[in-house]
């Protein structure tokens, strides 16, 4: 039986059949969260349940009490993020058990607080919420915000873009952003992990997975560092159906506010995944070479993604592995394609395949490494932004 406590703005929900648990979160609420409607119920809704308190009581704050009933618990919380995703689940724990912590996240908690229940708890409990619902994309993101985002896809495959990829996200490191993020966003035939010599237990799946509650500790687990830059990995497997079970946003929306530049190295512009990947990103690099089949495919690449209304970013042709002895001059490519050439790099095969070798990027001294090098300085940077402030900003004002 549910039991209203009274009207305001931020409702919430304890779930307890443990009467010293609902006392203490009573007064905890009462005294810290004034403006906030309380209630409670002793028992564990299931899924239809769950959904239909969710929806016709329009709770935001879920306290689920983990030490009383586990199983019990963990079905609702599993419950909730299937069938509520805008509700934030707290899970209540008796003592800090990192082991179940990790479990409660897993299984769609968004947070967690550890006996006994206190302000200096709640407060940073409600930070995370507030950052969580950021990078989720439950309040909108602000028009430009702190990293600018790169989406590399090539015009055809094995034109080089995932090569292109690696050294932009190095150089962009080298000229001074102090936090850059390359995300393999390849499900099917991602060759980071390949290139770089990189292998983690993690890959963007995991990072779509726990979408709800991503934060700082739980995305460094998720990442790879290497050069002093941070590597996001494909799968080991091919992920197959991307496109219409996954949405790139909240890689996108958390990544942009954690650093200063993001590179997104995608498998091509065809499909749902690829085009949402473009559509969120301050720069599309499509990358081609000269050769005349390349151009012709990197054409109808040039025409999906302005169809499909992804190139309002005026995408940037990039022609690799440029020889005008062996294909195409430039301008005969910008004839062809019916867009200008940004820029070109090199045929530079001995410093690419040592770098292949030993898992790394050309030296900057080669003639690939600088033309990389003059491509980032090419560039342009983005400007930092206020962030939106969250639904849970006025119960942080108490806190300050």
């Amino acid at each position: 039986m549910l039991n209203s406590e009274h009207d305001g703005s931020l409702r919430t929900l304890l779930i307890s059949p443990n009467q010293r648990i609902v006392a203490q979160l009573k007064d905890l609420v009462a005294r810290e969260m004034p403006d906030s409607c309380l209630e409670v119920t002793g028992r564990y809704p299931d899924r239809t349940a769950a959904s239909n308190l969710a929806a016709a009581r329009s709770t935001q704050l879920w306290f689920v009490d983990v030490s009383s009933d586990r199983p019990a618990a963990f079905r609702l919380m599993a419950a909730v993020a299937g069938c509520a995703p805008a509700v934030a689940v707290v899970a209540l724990l008796s003592d800090d058990d990192p082991d179940l912590i990790l479990q409660c996240l897993r299984q769609g908690a968004s947070e967690f607080l550890i006996s006994p229940f206190t302000a200096d708890r709640l407060k940073p409990a409600l930070e995370k919420l507030s950052r969580l619902e950021a990078a989720a994309g439950l309040a909108a993101p602000p028009a430009e915000s702190r990293a600018r985002i790169y989406c590399v896809m090539p015009g055809q495959g094995a034109s080089g873009a995932t090569t292109l990829a690696c050294h932009l996200a190095r150089f962009l490191r080298r000229a001074g952003l102090k936090k850059v993020l390359l995300a393999d966003l390849d499900g099917l035939t991602g060759t980071v992990p390949f290139l770089l010599k990189l292998k983690s237990n993690f890959s963007f799946v995991d990072a779509l997975t726990h979408a709800d509650n991503l934060d700082a500790d739980l995305w460094k687990a998720l990442i790879v560092p290497w050069n002093d830059l941070d590597v996001l990995l494909s799968p080991d497997d091919p992920v197959e159906g991307i496109g219409e079970d996954y949405d790139p946003a909240p890689i996108v929306n958390y990544s942009r506010q954690a650093y200063d530049a993001v590179i997104l190295d995608t498998g091509g512009a065809y499909g749902a995944w690829n085009l949402a990947a473009a559509k969120l990103s301050d720069e599309v690099l499509v990358v081609t070479t000269n050769e005349l089949p390349c151009v012709h495919s990197t054409r109808k690449t040039l025409l999906y993604l302005e169809a499909n209304g992804a190139g309002r970013s005026n995408p940037r042709l990039i022609a690799n592995r440029y020889r005008p002895d062996l294909g195409l001059r430039k301008e005969d490519m910008e004839s062809t394609l019916g867009a200008g050439v940004f820029h070109t790099l090199p045929d530079d095969p001995d410093a690419i395949k040592s770098a292949l070798i030993e898992g790394r990027t050309a030296p900057s001294g080669s003639a690939f490494g600088r033309s990389a090098a003059a491509l980032v300085e090419r560039l342009s940077g983005g400007r930092e932004q206020p962030v939106k402030a969250s639904r849970w900003a006025g119960l942080l004002k108490r806190f300050a």
